[in-house]
């Protein structure tokens, strides 16, 4: 038994010309619903409070301590030029014993390797100072320098 086909109507197209949605409909909920439910995992962190940005500038005292690190790494106590990072110690020693201990300001340049910094950040842990910051130029209203 062979089976013929059934003459087609003269106005019946005998393709469908149209294209049908509704895979495409079900294949997009199934996407939505799984970034649904993977987004607010992906979205967890710890909850930290994050320090604010001050925009108003530090005023430098005559009893603060400024250590400034020029481009060659070299050291400087306020204007005096130190002799390597062993004579900073027993003067930071010293600031760290006064009552109330002086805040430590450093200073370094642009274009010395931060390593040169590290080191008299990590004197200023080494002997005892409480309050050290960093003293940087002020950035415009845009963010940049």
């Amino acid at each position: 038994m062979a089976m013929t086909p059934l003459p087609a109507d003269a106005g019946d197209d005998p393709f469908n010309h149209t294209i049908n949605t509704t895979p495409l409909v079900d294949v997009m909920l199934v996407l939505l619903i799984i970034f649904l439910i993977t987004v607010p995992v992906v979205a967890q962190t710890i909850a930290l409070e994050l320090p604010k940005e001050r925009n108003a500038p530090a005023q430098i005292r005559p009893e603060h301590v400024v250590i400034s690190v020029d481009r060659e790494g070299a050291v400087h106590w306020g204007l005096e030029r130190l002799d390597g990072a062993a004579a900073l110690l027993p003067r930071l020693r010293a600031a760290a014993a006064q009552q109330p201990q002086p805040e430590v300001h450093i200073r370094g340049d642009e274009r010395v390797p931060w390593r040169a910094v590290e080191r008299v950040h990590q004197a200023c842990a080494q002997a005892g100072i409480e309050k050290v910051g960093y003293v940087t130029e002020p950035t415009a209203q845009g963010g940049r320098p």
